[in-house]
C-alpha cells in the first residue's frame, strides 16, 4: 500500500471514528420482569459527551402517552420515591408494577449542548390475564351485521384473544380449516373482535372468548348465547293493521260523537255577530220612500 493509501485510510478511519464517537447503548433493550420486583434499566455514553452531561429518561405507555421520569439527572416527583439513577445514567425501579409497562428512552447531551444521543429499553411488566369483558348481541336478524367484543386490559403483554362457539374454538382463518370453510365470520385475534357481516341460521351458537398470554394461565368470560332469527315480516304487517284499524276507530268515535250531539258547537263569537248583525239606518227618509215602493211592487 502506498503512503498516500496510508493516508487516506487514517483519514477515512478518523472520520468514521468521529461519526460514532458520540454513542448512546443500552445492555438490553427489552428487559421482562415480574410485578413487585426491582428492575434495572441500563444506558452508557461513549466519552466524547464529557463528564458533565445532561441526562433524560421519558417513558411512552402503551397508550403513547409520555412522560419524564428524570429530568436533568433527578428523577421526577412521581417516580422520586421508587427510582434511583446509578452509575450516572442507569435506572433502577422499585416494585415496579403493570402501569410501568412501556418504552423508555435515555438521552444524553453534552455539557454545551451540541451533541444529543438516545436509545430505548423496553420494559414489559408481566401481568397473568384476567377474566376479560365479553359482549354477545342475544338477537340478530338474518343478513345483518353481528359484532361480539373481547377486552383485557390488565393483562401484560397484550394478550390474545381465542373465540369459542358451542365449545369449539374458532380459528382465525377458517378457509384454511375443513370444516369452516364456509364461515364468513371475520376475527381479529389481536382487537379480539369477532365480525358475522351477515349472520346466518347456522351462527346461532353459544359464544365465549379467552385472553391468552405468556405470564400466566389463560381467563375466559361465560359463555353467552346469540340467536339469529329471521325478520318477522308478518308481525310487522299486522303492526301495521292494527294501527290503521285505531285510527279508523277514533275517526269514527268523533264523527259518532257530532251527529249525536254529544259533542259542543262551536260558537261564532260576540265580535263577529257584531260585524254581520247592522241596524236600519237614519236619515231624510229617501231609503224609506224606497223601501215603501219594493213593498208595494212586492204586493
Amino acid at each position: 500500500m502506498t503512503v498516500r493509501g496510508v493516508l487516506w485510510l487514517l483519514l477515512f478511519s478518523g472520520a468514521a471514528i468521529g461519526v460514532s464517537g458520540y454513542s448512546v447503548t443500552t445492555s438490553k433493550a427489552n428487559v421482562r420482569a415480574e410485578e413487585n420486583t426491582d428492575v434495572d434499566l441500563t444506558c452508557s455514553f461513549s466519552g466524547d459527551f464529557g463528564s458533565n452531561i445532561l441526562l433524560r429518561w421519558k417513558f411512552k405507555d402503551r397508550k403513547g402517552s409520555q412522560v419524564f421520569v428524570v429530568h436533568d439527572g433527578k428523577p421526577t416527583a412521581p417516580y422520586a420515591d421508587r427510582l434511583n439513577v446509578y452509575g450516572g445514567s442507569n435506572l433502577r425501579f422499585s416494585k415496579v408494577t403493570r402501569k410501568d409497562t412501556g418504552v423508555y428512552t435515555c438521552e444524553i447531551t453534552s455539557a454545551d449542548k451540541t451533541q444529543v444521543g438516545e436509545t430505548e429499553v423496553t420494559l414489559t411488566v408481566l401481568v397473568p390475564p384476567s377474566v376479560p369483558f365479553c359482549k354477545v348481541p342475544s338477537s340478530v336478524t338474518t343478513g345483518s351485521t353481528a359484532i361480539l367484543y373481547c377486552i383485557d386490559e390488565s393483562a401484560s403483554p397484550r394478550p390474545t384473544y381465542k373465540w369459542y362457539k358451542n365449545n369449539v374454538l374458532l380459528p382465525d382463518n377458517p378457509s384454511n380449516v375443513a370444516g369452516f370453510k364456509n364461515a364468513t365470520y371475520k376475527l381479529n385475534s389481536t382487537s379480539g373482535e369477532l365480525k358475522f357481516p351477515a349472520a346466518a341460521k347456522t351462527d346461532t351458537a353459544d359464544y365465549y372468548c379467552e385472553s391468552v398470554n405468556d405470564a400466566g394461565p389463560a381467563q375466559k368470560c361465560r359463555a353467552m348465547k346469540m340467536e339469529v332469527r329471521d325478520l318477522n315480516t308478518g308481525g310487522i304487517v299486522a303492526g301495521v293493521i292494527v294501527a290503521l284499524l285505531l285510527v279508523a276507530l277514533l275517526i269514527f268515535a268523533v264523527w259518532f260523537a257530532k251527529k249525536k250531539g254529544y259533542l259542543p258547537a262551536k260558537k261564532e263569537s260576540s265580535s263577529k255577530m257584531n260585524q254581520s248583525y247592522q241596524a236600519a239606518p237614519s236619515g231624510d227618509g229617501g231609503d224609506d220612500a224606497d223601501f215603501t215602493q219594493k213593498s208595494s211592487f212586492v204586493v
